[in-house]
């Protein structure tokens, strides 16, 4: 009776580890790189590295990065440093990596193969940050040729096929064909929790607190069902289009 009791505490503790390596094999944590010794090209060689050289690619594909766009860098660059011991330091050269590599769109695959080869064992964390640049292109509701060119580019190189990666690209306009909807300029104040008498300073203030309240987190989308990434999306959207009609009445 004892052996078939211990042969049942063996199987459930068994199972309870299998769940727990299985729900957090693919997330980030601060204790993974704890010991991780900051430079600009060991960050820049590293997958988190590798990953931001490729939203700098498609943040500028199509000769700007606009006002959303940088809000979205912005918040990736904190989620990123905040799991390295000096996410100061680690920001800066991580700005430093996006402005070298937004204007170097001839090794682009070289990039994208340095990634893939990164995260060759972990299908899970490349589908995440394909996601992201997808997110990222259409996020202001427009895809321009340049960006999905891009976009499958790398989606070779990640090893997705073209078939999954237009079936991102369409969840995401599904995303922002659900949360842009026409509204009143009373209502874009009341998303942007102000009142029609805010100066452009506090319109620009709040826009960005909320954007940075809930902008997709490549990190904890990681560990997160694909209805965080949803959520998230349509969140940001919304809270951009209200601040464009302001920005629009108002002539900013």
């Amino acid at each position: 009776m004892t052996q078939i009791f211990l042969l049942a505490f063996v199987i459930v503790l068994f199972f309870w580890l299998s769940k727990s390596y299985s729900s957090h094999q693919h997330t980030y944590s601060r204790k993974q790189f704890a010991g991780f010794k900051l430079n600009k090209d060991a960050l820049a060689h590293s997958e988190l590295g590798l990953f931001v050289a490729l939203v700098a690619k498609v943040a500028k594909a199509d000769g700007r990065v606009d006002e959303l766009e940088a809000e979205l860098i912005s918040n990736m660059f904190n989620d990123i440093s905040a799991l390295f011991p000096d996410p100061e330091a680690t920001k800066k050269l991580l700005k430093e990596i996006f402005d070298e590599e937004k204007n170097a769109p001839h090794n682009l695959d070289l990039v994208a193969q340095a990634l893939y080869k990164a995260l060759e064992n972990d299908e899970h964390k490349r589908q995440r940050m394909m996601e992201f640049l997808v997110n990222l292109s259409y996020i202001d509701g427009t895809l321009s040729h340049s960006e999905e060119t891009m976009l499958h580019q790398i989606a070779a190189h990640l090893h997705f096929s073209t078939q999954m990666l237009n079936s991102m690209l369409e969840q995401f306009a599904a995303y922002h064909r659900h949360s842009v909807k026409e509204s009143s300029i009373s209502h874009a104040y009341t998303l942007l929790g102000l009142g029609s008498d805010a100066t452009n300073d506090e319109v620009k203030k709040a826009y960005r607190a909320l954007v940075r309240e809930h902008h997709p987190d490549i990190i904890k989308a990681q560990g997160a069902s694909d209805e965080y990434l949803k959520a998230a999306t349509e969140k940001v959207q919304e809270i951009n289009a209200a601040y464009e009609m302001i920005k629009k009445s108002r002539g900013m």
